[in-house]
C-alpha cells in the first residue's frame, strides 16, 4: 500500500518528531527510505522517554473539598503506581478564566458563603433548566478558547497534553468535554469524536448540583445512593456510574494511630484495611492509641473530648459554638465532678483563634489551633465533632467513628448532607449554639448512646474509597495507553512494510 506525503507528515507531527530536517517530495512514496527508518527509530525513542501516563485534574478552590479531593487522588496514584502516573492539578477558573467575574470565582464564593441567602439564590437559580442552559452558553461563548489552552497544555514532565482528564468540580464537565472533542478531531467537532478518557469524581455527599452530571462522560464516580439517583435523573446511564465513596485525605485511608503506618514497618495495604472490619467494637488497644494521640497533641489523656472545627476558612460561627459548649461543659463538670476538654480548630479564621485563645476556660482544658495539617489525629483523639456540614469532614469523621453535631450548611450544596448523617444515625443538626451545647452534653452523658452512634458512623464509613476510585481511573488510563501503543505499532508496521 502506498502512503502519501501528507500522511507521513501527520504521523511525524503526532509523535512530536520534527520534519524540518527532511526533504519530502510531493509525489506518493512507494517505499520506506533510510530517512523514514530513521524517523521511526526517533519516534520509538521519543515514546520510550514518555512512558509515564498523565492525568489532568480540573477543579476550582470554591471550598476546600475540591482541591483536597484532587490531592487525595494524586497521592493514591503515587502510592499505587509510583513513577508511572503524573498528575496535573489546575484551578481552571482562577488560572484560565478570561476576565472578571469568571476568574474571580474563589473570592466570590467566599462572599456568597458568608451570606447563605445569596448563596441559595445563586445555587438554585443555576439549577433551573434556564440556569443550566445559560451556564453552558456563557462558558462556551467566553471560556472555550482560554480553557482549551489549559486542557491542551503539556502535562507533567511530558511535552504533550494529558492522556486523561478528571473533573472534581461541578462546573468542569460540559466545556472540557467539548474541548476534548475539538482537540481529538483537530477542530472538526465539539460534540463528537472524543477519544481522550474523561471522568467525573463527585465531591458532594448527600446532595449535588445538576452540573455535576453529564451523560457524555466515560465514568461518573458518586459517593452515595442519593447521588446515584441524581446522576440517573440527569440521564447518566448505570454502566457509567460507579459508587465507592468520597476521595478523602491520605491520613484517613488507614489506621494512622501510633504503632501502625506511622510507627511501624507495616505494609501500606495492611494498614489500609486494618481496623475497619468489625470497627464497631472498641478495644483496649484502641483506647491506648487514642490516649497516646491525645498526649502528642497536648490534650489530657483519657478525658471525654469534643472537637470543634470551622473548615479551612473557619466559617460557621465557631466562636459562639465554642463559648456555648465551653460554658456547658464547665457547668456539667461542676455538677458531676468529671473533667472534659475541647479542641477548637479555627482554620484560617485568625480572629476566632485570637479571641478563643485569650479566654479563661476555667476547669475545662481547651486547645485552640489555627489551620492544621493533621486533622486525622485530632479526630482520632476526640469523641464528638462539631462541624459545618461539609462532605469531606463528614466522610472523614465517619471513618474515625465520630458522632457529628452539624452546626451549619450551605443551602443546596450541603443541605443534603444533614439527612445523610441523621438517617445513618451518627449525628444531627442545629444552628443554635445553645442547643448544640446541650445536645453534645447529652451525648457525653450517655455512653451507650455515644457508642451506638460511633458504631453507626463506622458503618457509614468508606475508608477505601480513594484507593478504589484511583484504581478504576488508572484502569481507564492504562487501557487508553495500550490502545495508543497498539495504534502506533500498527502504523509503524504498515510503514516498514512499504
Amino acid at each position: 500500500m502506498k502512503i502519501t506525503n501528507s500522511l507521513l507528515i501527520g504521523l511525524l507531527s503526532s509523535f512530536h518528531v520534527g520534519v524540518d530536517a527532511f526533504t519530502l517530495t510531493q509525489s506518493k512514496l512507494t517505499s520506506v527510505s533510510s530517512v523514514e527508518k530513521s524517523v521511526l527509530s526517533k519516534t520509538s525513542t521519543s515514546l520510550s522517554a514518555q512512558e509515564k501516563a498523565t492525568i489532568q485534574i480540573l477543579m476550582s478552590d470554591t471550598g476546600g473539598g475540591h482541591r483536597a479531593s484532587a490531592n487525595a487522588l494524586r497521592d493514591a496514584f503515587d502510592e499505587l503506581y509510583p513513577e508511572k502516573i503524573e498528575v496535573d492539578i489546575v484551578d481552571i477558573f482562577t488560572d484560565y478564566g478570561p476576565f472578571f467575574p469568571i476568574n474571580a470565582f474563589v473570592p466570590i464564593y467566599k462572599i456568597l458563603a458568608e451570606y447563605p441567602v445569596l448563596w441559595e439564590i445563586t445555587y438554585k437559580s443555576g439549577a433551573t433548566p434556564f440556569g443550566l442552559w445559560f451556564n453552558e452558553l456563557v462558558l462556551e461563548l467566553f471560556c472555550f478558547d482560554s480553557f482549551k489552552e489549559c486542557v491542551a497544555r503539556p502535562c507533567g514532565s511530558t511535552d504533550k497534553r494529558a492522556d486523561m482528564v478528571v473533573s472534581v468540580h461541578p462546573l468542569t464537565q460540559d466545556i472540557p468535554l467539548k474541548i476534548l472533542s475539538n482537540l481529538d478531531t483537530n477542530g472538526k467537532s465539539r460534540t463528537s469524536g472524543r477519544v481522550t478518557p474523561f471522568a467525573t469524581v463527585v465531591t458532594d455527599l448527600g446532595g449535588a448540583h445538576p452540573t455535576w452530571f453529564n451523560p457524555g462522560v466515560d465514568k461518573c464516580f458518586v459517593p452515595s445512593d442519593s447521588l446515584y439517583k441524581a446522576a440517573r435523573d440527569r440521564k447518566v446511564e448505570p454502566e457509567q456510574i460507579i459508587q465507592h465513596g468520597l476521595p478523602i485525605r491520605r491520613g484517613f485511608w488507614a489506621d494512622q494511630s501510633p504503632g501502625s503506618s506511622k510507627g511501624g514497618n507495616t505494609n501500606f495495604f495492611d494498614d489500609l484495611f486494618a481496623g475497619f472490619s468489625g470497627g464497631q467494637k472498641e478495644t483496649k488497644g484502641q483506647d491506648v492509641n487514642k490516649s497516646k494521640i491525645q498526649n502528642e497533641l497536648g490534650l489530657k489523656e483519657g478525658l471525654p473530648t469534643v472537637l470543634i472545627v470551622g473548615g479551612g476558612d473557619g466559617m460557621g460561627g465557631i466562636i459562639q459554638q465554642a463559648n456555648a459548649l465551653g460554658d456547658k461543659l464547665g457547668q456539667k463538670a461542676s455538677e458531676d465532678g468529671k473533667a472534659y476538654q475541647m479542641a477548637v480548630v479555627c482554620g484560617n479564621n485568625e480572629n476566632a483563634q485570637k479571641k478563643l485563645s485569650s479566654r479563661d476556660w476555667g476547669d475545662i482544658n481547651v486547645e485552640v489551633k489555627g489551620f492544621v495539617n493533621n486533622m486525622d489525629e485530632w479526630m482520632r483523639a476526640s469523641d464528638v465533632i462539631v462541624t459545618k456540614a461539609g462532605p469531606g469532614t463528614i466522610a472523614e469523621a465517619s471513618i474515625c467513628g465520630l458522632p457529628c453535631m452539624l452546626s451549619s450548611y450551605l443551602p443546596g450544596q450541603e443541605e443534603g448532607n444533614v439527612p445523610f448523617v441523621e438517617d445513618a444515625g451518627f449525628g444531627t443538626y442545629s444552628g443554635d449554639p445553645t442547643k448544640i451545647a446541650d445536645t453534645v452534653s447529652t451525648w457525653l452523658s450517655s455512653p451507650d448512646m455515644l457508642k451506638d452512634m460511633q458504631g453507626n458512623a463506622l458503618v457509614a464509613a468508606r475508608p477505601t474509597a480513594t484507593i478504589d476510585i484511583a484504581k478504576d481511573l488508572a484502569a481507564m488510563l492504562f487501557e487508553r495507553k495500550d490502545q495508543q501503543k497498539a495504534s502506533i505499532k500498527q502504523t509503524e508496521g504498515e510503514l516498514i512494510a512499504q
